[in-house]
């Protein structure tokens, strides 16, 4: 039985390559990108297409269908376009747009440098340019999938080494004929070849499958996020602040620093919207939530609640403290209008603090703190009342 490995031929990969990217594009038609597609998507759809029209050009220029003075310049031309987009759409899905315009821009070079190499060299320094270029172009991607490593899921640490380390085999071609014509050792350059046209049918199929996974990981994660977190303001939301108060509620039991709680409510809001439209009351709860957060430290979590109302918590705060915290955001708001596309917007809010007792539920602490709020607007609004059953401080 003979040793040899069986190996491909490169028209036969060529024309692999040339249906997975094609096929890539059908289902990507079919594939539900939700309401409005990202652009970073759109961008990486695009480029599945060139490819796949640049790998199919390729494949009937080996077969002899389209002259090879043709297919091949086109085809590579085409396929420095689909490889170079799919990085830029790598920048965009990494929130670095800035890098997308010198990657594409760098696209056209590598036609341009490509072209130079063809002319000079139709078969070697051809090979030697293509490899590398592609290779650069790939190992670009692999770094705005890693750009913030900290912050990345498993699943794109995992593409963004993969990416890189594929990205290599592909350079390593070129760099082989560069440095090493003869091979070395057992890596001929023949060998090389194979892994490289491998590496790139491997880079189809992990950056297809990679790019949807993780498209719908971060649909998953927005959509957790919107349970707990408000779109309008960025500020946890009723259920998140709740699962925020839950711990300092146990905490409530033991001895140690208290833990404060400001409601407030913003006063005649519904004059706002009436006044000046809906749009312009969003405005006014987005800069308002922002001023408030400038009033607070670190440790402090402002949440809205419902509607208008909100609420924060201050760890390890006394009454006293707690009633000072709100006097400040108090008159932070009532001294510093909202700028609208219509208007100048003034504010005012009502609050009620209390702190919590050990044997507070969130029911009783929330009651307590609205009833202390309600006083407030009772005797004239934009002022701060503490909740007159709460108990001394610690």
């Amino acid at each position: 039985m003979s040793n040899d490995m069986p190996m491909l031929d490169a028209s036969t990969m060529v024309l692999v390559l040339a249906l997975g990217n094609l096929t890539l594009c059908a289902l990507l038609t079919f594939f539900n990108h939700g309401p409005v597609r990202a652009p970073a998507m759109t961008f990486w759809s695009l480029s599945k297409q060139i490819q796949g029209g640049a790998w199919l050009l390729l494949a009937l220029g080996d077969s002899g269908v389209v002259p090879a003075p043709i297919s091949i310049p086109g085809g590579y031309a085409l396929l420095f376009a689909g490889v170079a987009i799919e990085s830029g759409a790598s920048w965009e899905a990494a929130r670095r747009p800035a890098w997308r315009t010198p990657t594409l821009i760098l696209g056209g070079v590598a036609v341009l440098v490509f072209f130079l190499c063809y002319l000079i060299d139709e078969e070697g320094l051809r090979s030697v340019a293509a490899s590398l270029l592609l290779g650069a172009f790939y190992l670009s991607g692999s770094v705005a999938l890693g750009w913030r490593w900290r912050d990345a899921s498993l699943l794109q640490r995992f593409l963004s080494l993969a990416t890189g380390a594929l990205a290599l085999v592909v350079a390593a071609r070129g760099l082989s004929v560069l440095l090493l014509p003869r091979g070395w050792g057992w890596l001929s350059n023949d060998l090389l070849s194979q892994f490289s046209s491998g590496a790139l049918y491997l880079l189809l199929l992990g950056n297809a499958f990679g790019v949807l996974l993780l498209t719908r990981e971060r649909l998953q994660d927005t959509l957790e996020r919107l349970e707990t977190i408000d779109p309008l303001t960025d500020a946890p939301n009723r259920r998140g602040f709740f699962q925020l108060l839950a711990p300092w509620l146990a905490l409530a039991r033991r001895p140690g620093l208290p833990t404060g709680l400001i409601v407030f409510d913003l006063d005649g809001f519904k004059r706002i919207n009436d006044s000046y439209g809906h749009p312009a009351g969003d405005v006014v709860l987005h800069q308002m939530v922002a001023l408030c957060r400038r009033q607070l430290r670190d440790s402090d979590q402002l949440g809205r609640v419902v509607g208008v109302e909100f609420a924060v918590l201050l760890p390890r705060t006394s009454l006293d403290e707690a009633v000072m915290v709100a006097e400040r955001i108090r008159a932070a708001i009532d001294t510093t209008p909202v700028k609208s596309e219509r208007a100048m917007i003034k504010l005012t809010a009502s609050f009620g603090v209390t702190t919590i007792r050990p044997e507070d539920s969130t029911t009783s602490l929330f009651q307590r703190a609205d009833e202390a709020m309600q006083r407030a607007k009772q005797a004239g609004r934009n002022r701060v009342t503490p909740a007159s059953e709460a108990v001394a401080d610690i």
